[in-house]
Parts: structure tokens; sequence; C-alpha cells
């Protein structure tokens, strides 16, 4: 499980920021939500409050999830949460992708099909609302805290946490459904239709809305952009070519290489004819490298001494050749001893859907800016090149006075 004492940490900084206020006309740059990654899984935990009296979870964040569901019969459980009928607005806009489940009966409840991205699996759930807490700062007043009511979520049945970090009720839905934790929090605070993630090997954080006021303007201002795509609610980008050391690899004959962006896959996978020419191509750069290579240990196919200071360098080449997502370091090796490293690139067979899915490891310390409102992504490439990282650019942030 994400460790305590992070969340305290970060919690700690965040309770000198707190003044609780009704939502009603409030307007708010941003809500934030600090994020650690569990040794275990290698997930990325948020934590939510939420219910009278208030409480919190722990949610394994989902870039592709629908909606925000939880175990509502276990951890803390809310005494205010009411149930939605079947027949109200609400439960339309939860269903609005759901072509085969638009009709309702009266006196019923909302069903909805909670999607658990670990494992691939769908349960029903009952679409409750309640009460949420969010720690947001006004453009005129830094420091507020407030809550939202009715905000919509579902209720899912234990077993279907089969998989999730320990500790966590259920999944953090970021994808572009209109009840998607981004876009409810749009609605009712009255922020930008955007979100930014900014993972970490220890802390990190999710911010609905604009981020500039948490990470600064030079950051934000460092952004690269390039054009976000849409399928049902995953986020893709178009990758043009591949580089690796500046030399450009032949996999454009594998025609387009639709890259899906994804929290809960650890490590960046390819499909294998993709793989096969990606892996021929690094393990030549890093013979000329005199990097030397050891027994694989799994789940990598590529191992190496990590006696050498220097890996590869991997370019994701995205709509032109100015535009580049830079992979080196900490985001493309994984330490698995003293003695040896793996390359956390990984095969992802011949039936994966997407030729490229970009996973944790890779978009770790990389701030992501997600705009739903004018369908761009920006993209900070690691934050360890500008000597900083998620934790540390938060804490040198205009925030740092209430620290």
């Amino acid at each position: 499980m994400a460790s305590l004492s992070q969340f305290i940490l970060f919690f700690s900084f965040l309770f000198c920021l707190k003044n609780t206020f009704p939502v009603l006309g409030f307007q708010s740059n941003f809500a934030l939500f600090p994020v650690a990654k569990d040794a275990a899984t290698f997930q990325y935990v948020a934590r939510i409050s939420h219910g009278a009296p208030l409480g919190s979870t722990d949610l394994v964040v989902d870039l592709g999830g629908s909606f925000l569901w939880m175990d509502c019969n276990s951890g803390h459980v809310s005494s205010s949460y009411r149930l939605i009928s079947s027949c109200s607005v609400n439960c339309s806009r939860a269903k609005f992708h759901d072509l085969g489940s638009t009709s309702c009966l009266l006196n019923t409840n909302c069903y909805v099909s909670p999607y658990n991205g670990v494992t691939g699996s769908t349960s029903v759930g009952e679409l409750v609302e309640d009460v949420i807490a969010v720690d947001s700062v006004d453009p005129s007043d830094v420091g507020q805290s407030t809550t939202v009511d009715h905000f919509l979520f579902a209720c899912a049945p234990t077993f279907h946490l089969q998989g999730l970090a320990s500790g966590a009720k259920g999944m953090m839905g970021l994808g572009k459904a209109s009840i998607s934790l981004p876009s409810q929090l749009s609605s009712s605070i009255g922020h930008p239709q955007k979100f930014s993630v900014c993972l970490s090997s220890s802390t990190g954080v999710l911010l609905t809305g604009s981020g500039d006021t948490v990470f600064g303007t030079k950051i934000a201002r460092s952004l690269a952009y390039t054009p976000l795509i849409t399928k049902q609610n995953d986020y893709f980008i178009n990758v043009q070519s591949i580089k690796i050391n500046g030399r450009r690899l032949a996999v454009h004959e594998q025609g387009k290489l639709e890259a899906k962006l994804s929290t809960v896959v650890p490590y960046t996978t390819m499909v294998s004819s993709v793989y096969a020419i990606f892996s021929k191509a690094y393990v030549e750069a890093a013979t000329k490298m005199n990097m030397t290579r050891v027994e694989t240990v799994a789940p990598f196919g590529l191992c190496f001494s990590s006696k050498g200071p220097l890996v590869p360098e991997i370019d994701l080449v995205l709509q032109s050749e100015m535009v580049k997502w830079r992979i080196q370091g900490r985001n493309s090796m994984v330490k698995v001893s003293e003695e040896s490293m793996c390359l956390g690139f990984l095969d992802g067979g011949l039936e994966q859907s997407s030729p490229i899915v970009i996973g944790g490891l890779q978009m770790e310390d990389n701030l992501l800016e997600f705009d739903i409102g004018s369908s761009m992504l920006g993209f900070s490439s690691s934050l360890l090149l500008k000597e900083t990282t998620c934790f540390s650019s938060l804490l040198d942030s205009k925030l740092k006075q209430f620290i």
C-alpha cells in the first residue's frame, strides 16, 4: 500500500490551506489530490475525502475510467450518500455511452457497470451521490478548501476490488465521461476543462483545472503540446516515429503508431512487431555505449549491468520532429538489483489493441496536462532533466509560503 507517512506529509502540507466554505458561486483554478505509488503493485493511489462524517478513502487512479467507484460497505462508510433513480437525468448521464442500458423503471435504482482497469473485469453497482471535500485555490486567495455536494459515483461489490493495491477501496476514473472526476469538478467548481497528473515513485499529485498556480509559470510554459485523441474514455496520442540515440527506427512500416496512456500499466508495452524492432535497436545502441547485457528478470525482456552511468535516449516523435517526448534514465530503466537494471519497455504480445501503451514508469516526474476542451496534451518530458521532481516542484511553487 502507498506509504501512510507520504500521505501524512502531503496532508500536513495541505492542512495549512484549509478554510472550508460552501461551493455555491465559488470559482477555483484547481482541485488537488495527493497521489502515492504502491510499492507492491506499482499502482498510483489517490486519497479522496467524502461523506458524513467526512472520511478518507484510497482509490487507484485510472486515466481511462468512466467514473469513480468504490466499495461502499467497507472502509469509510458514509451516512449521507443517496441512491439515484433509474429514471433520473443523472442516471442518463452515467449511461450516456452505455447504449444497452438506457431504459428505466419507476421506483428502481440506477445501476451502472464499474470497470476494474487492473483486471479488465466489469461488475454491477448502484449509482449514488454524496459530498466530497477538495483542496483548491481561489485565484484571489491562495489556500481554500471546499465541499462539493451531489458528487456522483458507483458503489461496487467487495469482490470487485480484486487486483487493486492493498487498502484501496475502488478506482478514480479520469476519462472524458460526463461523470468522471474531472468532468464533475469542472462543472461544480467552475474551473477549466482540464486536469494534470504528475506521478512519482514517492509522492505525486493529481490536479483538476489549471495547474499554473501549483507548478509555477516556468514549468507550465515549458510544456510541449500534441493533439489528444479520446476513444470511449481512453486517451491516445499519435507517434510518428521512434528514435533511439537519434537514430530513427523502421517502425513506420507497421502503420499508424497510436499510443494509449495508462496509469494501470506499470511499464510501456508495445505490440510484438514494434517491440521486435525497438528491442533490437536498443541492444545495438546499448552495445555502442559499452553496456553489458545480463540475465533477464521477469517480466522484462532486456537487462543490463548497472555499472554504466548512461543509457540510450528514447524519443517518441509526435506530430513533427520538433515535438518529442524524451524518455531516458529513471524513466526507461528499472533497478532490479545492485548489479543489474532492466529496460522498462515490454512485449505486449500480438493481440495488444494499441501499438503502444505508455505506462506509469514513463509518465513519472513528467507533468502531463490533459486539456479536454481543446483536445491537447501538454507534457514536460522528464522534470529530472530540469533538476526537479513532481514533489519538489510543488514545494517550490506558490504554495511554499503555506508549508
